[in-house]
């Protein structure tokens, strides 16, 4: 989903390749809610009727049902609950008519390797003559990416690093001037954009990649540090504590890699505001006075004077997952992809809330699946047929960090520079017909165009994400397929109801993510209100209807961190 979080996935060159492109600009990505191109609200609320297209909120609800219900057991990988969702979604691609992968099935093999580390219950930070004993769970989160039994940090030197960001194009390096190695780094969450008002400081309020957990995990071992920790901040990060609870207990996948995970950070960590401000305390330093100079340009990162022992053990398994891949050949031009995507995964079993132990993973992302059947559907119930080839892509993986995306990215089963866009869908929402529909890393590419037209059609508008700081656009499958140079699209209607308005639709959407988002109450409600849902899979579908139609490839705009990808290797390549 757009709001989990993201393994350490992205290697160097990646991390290069993709912030290459930004140089500080600000004007290509969601850094404002009004842009240029966006077009006001019609003042016609009237809805549209809707086609008889084969999408419809019954069909999208038959489908979450299943694959939301207990018996999937929230569809973790590596369980009963893939094998069942797997086998679900090849099956009703298999009725529809569709053809399997291009190796002949409906499966593509995702190799990863499953780490279930368990932490020491107290951490132990000593120095400055005082001990401060942190709890798992309460306190921190510690896991590793290390393939080893037992993963021992002992009197590991604590150093304060700011946000972790080396950002040669913003003029920024919280690293200068500091040896980390052998150290543990302690950081904030998101980027120094977010936390003034300055806007030419990185992109201001919008994310960057900088901001990302992932992107800091990975600095921290090129600069030869032995751990990292992340200070909780809800507000900049977007997400409760729950989440970095749920998100990180237990058994954690990952790519596998030729080293087994030896140039990672042998701890990845998050720790409470609480917590930090403890461990500043002892430092005989004030958090607040290092937060405010960390905001700062010319900041110079510190040793806090303490040092860090614990151990995690852990249990290594190396298996193999599945992203399900059906394909309706075009006419014309069936050697051109169109791929349509959403994750089948969750979180599996997990720790019990409320009596109830299973994260069914409704809306978060049955209900995208469920968008991929009813689009299949509608393509094969239409007259016209696709000139070009539409691939539907359920991945492994979204939860762990995108890895059955990027491993598909990586690992193509049709050419990169033959694929004309990815179309992404991660929760659907349930709380009816919306007037909106918000484009997350608006101004990137022209998909925003197509969008804006299918939006016509239903009498909706175009508007950018309305939380730039969240940093949404890395946070979902269309991300692997940007990286790589495919311009990808992922759309929603989440902040104006057609029938209740804007106050409304952002109550629902909060409440969801406070009391639902990774948790297992989110699961199928016959109670909710699918047109929204099925008017966003027609628009998904009308989309790709078009670039279906056409001979010439959407483009990445001016500015776009991804447009020298896809000239180098996109069409005519």
């Amino acid at each position: 989903m757009r709001l989990s979080l993201l393994s350490g996935w992205l290697v160097p060159a990646a991390a290069g390749l993709l912030l290459a492109g930004c140089q500080g600009k600000t004007s290509t990505s969601e850094t404002a809610t009004t842009m240029a191109g966006t077009e006001a609200a019609p003042t016609d609320t009237a809805s549209v009727a809707a086609p008889n297209d084969g999408i419809t909120p019954a069909l999208i609800a038959q489908h979450i049902k299943v694959l939301a219900s207990d018996e999937y057991q929230g569809r973790r990988p590596f369980t009963a609950g893939e094998d069942k969702a797997t086998a679900y979604l090849a099956s009703e691609f298999k009725k529809l008519g569709l053809q399997p992968g291009a190796n002949g099935s409906y499966f593509q093999a995702v190799p990863l390797v499953e780490i279930a580390g368990k932490p020491d219950s107290i951490a132990t930070v000593t120095g400055n003559g005082k001990t401060l004993q942190l709890k798992y769970r309460d306190d921190f989160m510690f896991l590793t990416e290390q393939e080893k039994p037992v993963v021992t940090i002992k009197d590991s030197p604590l150093v304060f690093a700011g946000y972790g960001v080396t950002a040669p194009e913003y003029q920024w390096d919280d690293y200068a001037g500091l040896d980390v190695k052998g150290k543990t780094v302690v950081v904030l969450i998101n980027d120094p954009g977010n936390a003034g008002d300055d806007s030419t400081m990185f992109k201001g309020k919008a994310m960057t990649y900088y901001g990302r957990w992932g992107y800091k995990y990975e600095e921290a071992a090129r600069h030869g540090a032995t751990g990292l920790l992340i200070i909780h901040d809800t507000k900049p990060a977007s997400y409760p504590w729950t989440v970095v609870q749920s998100s990180n207990g237990g058994a954690k996948l990952h790519p596998q890699t030729p080293d087994h995970g030896a140039s990672k950070v042998a701890l990845e960590g998050w720790m409470t505001l609480d917590a930090a401000k403890r461990l500043f305390t002892a430092a005989g330093q004030s958090y607040n006075e290092a937060y405010t100079a960390a905001n700062k340009r010319g900041f110079k990162g510190k040793a806090l004077g303490l040092s860090l022992s614990t151990t995690i053990r852990n249990k290594v398994t190396r298996k193999t997952s599945k992203n399900v891949v059906a394909v309706l050949p075009g006419t014309t031009r069936p050697q051109e992809y169109i791929i349509y995507s959403a994750h089948w995964d969750h979180l599996g079993v997990g720790k019990a809330i409320a009596g109830d132990s299973i994260y069914n993973g409704a809306l978060d992302n049955a209900s995208g699946c469920a968008g991929l059947l009813a689009i299949a559907t509608a393509f094969k119930q239409a007259q016209e047929k696709p000139q070009r080839s539409i691939i539907f892509l359920a991945v492994t993986g979204e939860e762990q960090g995108l890895l059955g995306s990027d491993y598909y990215a990586q690992h193509p089963l049709f050419p990169v520079k033959n694929t004309v866009a990815d179309i992404n869908m991660d929760e659907l929402l349930a709380f009816g017909p919306m007037r909106d529909v918000t484009v997350v890393g608006y101004g990137q590419s022209e998909l925003d165009d197509y969008a804006r037209a299918a939006a016509k059609e239903q009498n909706r508008y175009v508007i950018p994400f309305q939380h730039p700081e969240t940093g949404s656009f890395y946070r979902s499958d269309h991300f692997s397929f940007a990286k790589v140079g495919i311009p990808a699209l992922y759309a929603s209607g989440q902040f104006e109801s057609r029938l209740h308005g804007k106050a409304f639709a952002e109550k629902q959407r909060k409440d969801f993510e406070e009391k639902a988002y990774h948790q297992p109450a989110d699961q199928y409600d016959p109670a909710w209100d699918l047109r929204g849902a099925a008017e966003d899979a027609r628009l998904m579908f009308r989309v790709g209807q078009k670039l279906a139609g056409e001979t010439t490839f959407p483009k990445w705009k001016d500015g776009s961190e991804f447009k020298a990808t896809r000239e180098k290797s996109g069409p005519g390549k």
